[in-house]
């Protein structure tokens, strides 16, 4: 072997993956391994969404996976619950005694065990697969999924028929795009790539959101509207349509149920009402209705861009209903470039019932709860109502300690000495500080999964980039492993990871595809509701919905104010939102130290005007607080905030707060309208200065 050959570096290997987190972007990933090691994460330049560029979170994937606090053995707890003390224990000892426990619960009831788990994983495989399986194995209590996106998902399917709409590339071709409730240059980046086209094109870009947000500074116009009061604004936006005739009559009477109706409603609502309402001037109301409406006139295309922020709030899913709803009065959906796009899940055809296997209940009908209010559920004594007090719970792909509302509860909840807790995790979050159990995941470059999108159409796949570190397993393995220990013998508890991703799509999606390109485009039409063909009951877009006329809802969907609507309290006159920091993503990354640093703190901001009135200067340390808890922050006196309303940014770990709390002591454990969710942004507080 010659010197040359000795110097010359060890050959590297790229990987295809896919981003898992909670985003609509789902990226395409390349992994470039040298002996073994993960050296760099990128965007796949072959993959056209994600076009070889990826955020600043995701392009440090490397740094969250070889983190020097990352848990890679499992860990028993020693000392008091949320003292974060643990000691080392084999996998055989942790397993055996977690299956001990977890049977003998079950023996008594199995609808005391609770598994908790969201979107840490995006991931068909890692998500709920062999977990899926394990608890409707035991029959144990089912979790109500709807911490994020469940009002406006349900408002979708009581008026498009699904969690379906334009597809996101045309976006490029719009000639007016109104962005409502994104802040897309930081949670929804590709998008924005596909709408700066259609700004340099000579599009109108008009940004709704009561936060000035990245994206509303590259807008053309801000619409700076109040909290919850988006479905207001749509109702203004109908009636100047309706008034000035700015409306596509063939397409309305063709293609919608319960125009007539919805026309009445709309009158009800002229721009003075909407603004007031809102807290904008009624002119920005006519603006908007004009900029929208001379699409309609002129056979140009318009297009609306919806997120998950507007629907968490007391009437999240009829704002979606509304909003969904505009483009069919103008005949918006004629052209590819135009519509409304919240969600595209509903296009891929994701086999659930083969991966999560619901026929393992064997009729059995365990009850439901609903993750947003795990901290009432975890307080709740026995009961012929409630049924057994839960007792143990499963945590996986999620921080609940963390994100979930009224975190005072939350925390009272999961300290019960009598609780049995077992947490799968990367870190010792806040969630894992409660713990009995600390399992070690692997990350994404670690596992196979399989993975479906929200903000496009392509479906994906991630291989295992490295080998598992330390005693880290994927939480497939976990599941299956620990079926074993508790004596479970369905074969299907032991299905691979490859096979189950396999399973993910059946014959619906070429898996040979996603193992050759890492993606494989879904067959989509380019206008998909030119002609109708909504997957509605009717197969006309809803205006008014039988099925929730049925429930004794209103058929016709509605603005309804705030459960804390803005200036109702005297006690608490400010409306707060808390949209994610631009470096974190929900709670993960928080602790990556490079992100950490570029965040700097927990920041609120306020408008200088409320400042003002309170004292508060530029970097105070302030109290904020309502009659839930307080939390302490430094104030970024700033108009990105609106007066009235304070931005309160997270979602920062508890334990990394001034005063170890986060803006979820705040929030409160009120739901949705429609599809039982939480209303983070439903929220009035007071802020004084931090004496």
């Amino acid at each position: 072997m010659t010197a040359t050959t000795l110097s010359d570096p060890a050959p590297s290997s790229q990987i295809l993956g896919a981003c898992p987190h909670d985003c609509p972007d789902t990226c395409s990933l390349l992994t470039t391994v040298q002996n073994g090691v993960a050296i760099k994460v990128q965007g796949n330049p072959a993959h056209p969404h994600t076009a070889g560029s990826l955020c600043t979170k995701v392009s440090r994937y490397t740094e969250r996976t070889y983190h020097p606090e990352r848990i890679l053995h499992p860990l028993k707890r020693v000392g008091p619950k949320g003292s974060g003390q643990f000691e080392r224990v084999s996998w055989d000892a942790a397993l055996s005694d977690i299956a001990a426990r977890l049977t003998a619960i079950a023996a008594r009831d199995p609808q005391a065990i609770l598994p908790y788990s969201y979107a840490g994983t995006m991931g068909l495989v890692q998500g709920e697969s062999i977990a899926a399986r394990f608890f409707n194995t035991l029959a144990a209590s089912q979790l109500e999924r709807t911490i994020c996106a469940a009002a406006g998902g349900e408002g979708l399917v009581h008026t498009l028929g699904g969690k379906v709409g334009m597809r996101v590339e045309f976006f490029a071709e719009s000639d007016v795009i109104l962005i409502w409730g994104s802040n897309s240059i930081t949670s929804n980046l590709h998008f924005w790539r596909y709408a700066n086209d259609a700004k340099r094109r000579g599009a109108r870009l008009i940004c709704i959101d009561p936060r000035k947000s990245e994206t509303a500074d590259k807008c053309h116009e801000h619409v700076a509207l109040l909290p919850g009061t988006d479905g207001a604004l749509a109702l203004g936006l109908m009636h100047e349509l309706v008034r000035n005739d700015w409306l596509d009559h063939d397409y309305l009477a063709r293609y919608t149920l319960g125009w007539e109706a919805l026309r009445e409603r709309a009158l009800q609502w002229p721009p003075e009402r909407a603004a007031a309402t809102c807290g904008i001037a009624p002119e920005q109301v006519r603006a908007l209705a004009r900029d929208y409406g001379a699409c309609a006139r002129k056979g140009q295309a318009a297009a609306i861009r919806m997120n998950y922020g507007l629907q968490r709030v007391h009437g999240g899913g009829n704002a979606v209903r509304l909003i969904a709803s505009l483009p069919a009065l103008i005949g918006a959906w004629r052209h590819r470039a135009g519509g409304v796009l919240l969600s595209s899940s509903g296009a891929f055809p994701v086999q659930r019932a083969a991966l999560q296997r619901p026929d393992l209940l064997a009729g059995r009908k365990p009850r439901s709860i609903n993750m947003a209010t795990i901290g009432n559920a975890l307080l709740q004594p026995a009961s012929p109502d409630f049924g057994s007090a839960i007792a143990a719970l499963v945590v996986y792909n999620s921080n609940p300690v963390a994100i979930a509302p009224e975190s005072a509860k939350v925390v009272q909840g999961f300290a019960r000495e009598d609780l049995f807790t077992v947490v799968l995790e990367h870190f010792q979050t806040d969630t894992a500080d409660y713990a009995d159990y600390i399992l070690p995941a692997t990350t994404q470059l670690e596992h196979w999964d399989v993975h479906s999108a929200y903000g496009h159409t392509d479906a994906l796949l991630n291989r295992p980039a490295i080998a598992p570190l330390g005693k880290a397993k994927p939480n497939t393995q976990i599941f299956r492993e620990l079926a074993r220990h508790m004596g479970l013998t369905d074969p299907c508890l032991q299905d691979s990871d490859e096979a189950l991703c396999r399973q993910a799509y059946g014959d619906a999606v070429d898996f040979e595809t996603l193992l050759a390109q890492g993606f494989a485009t879904l067959p989509t039409p380019d206008a998909p509701f030119a002609q109708g063909n909504f997957p509605t009951p009717s197969g006309k877009c809803e205006f008014f919905s039988e099925r929730l006329a049925a429930r004794g809802l209103d058929g016709l969907p509605d603005h309804m104010p705030n459960h804390e609507a803005a200036h109702t309290s005297s006690a608490f006159p400010l409306a707060m939102i808390s949209p994610p920091a631009r470096n974190f993503l929900n709670s993960s990354f928080v602790n990556v130290n490079s992100l950490q640093a570029t965040e700097g703190e927990p920041l609120l901001e306020i408008h200088p005007d409320d400042a003002a009135a309170r004292q508060i200067a530029q970097g105070d340390v302030v109290r904020v607080f309502n009659d839930r808890g307080d939390y302490q922050c430094r104030a970024h006196v700033s108009t990105r905030a609106r007066a009235g309303v304070v931005n309160g940014l997270g979602v920062w770990w508890r334990k990394l707060g001034l005063n170890g709390t986060n803006v979820n002591q705040l929030t409160s454990q009120n739901l949705t309208d429609l599809g039982h969710g939480p209303t983070f942004y439903d929220c009035l507080v007071q802020v004084s200065r931090s004496e």
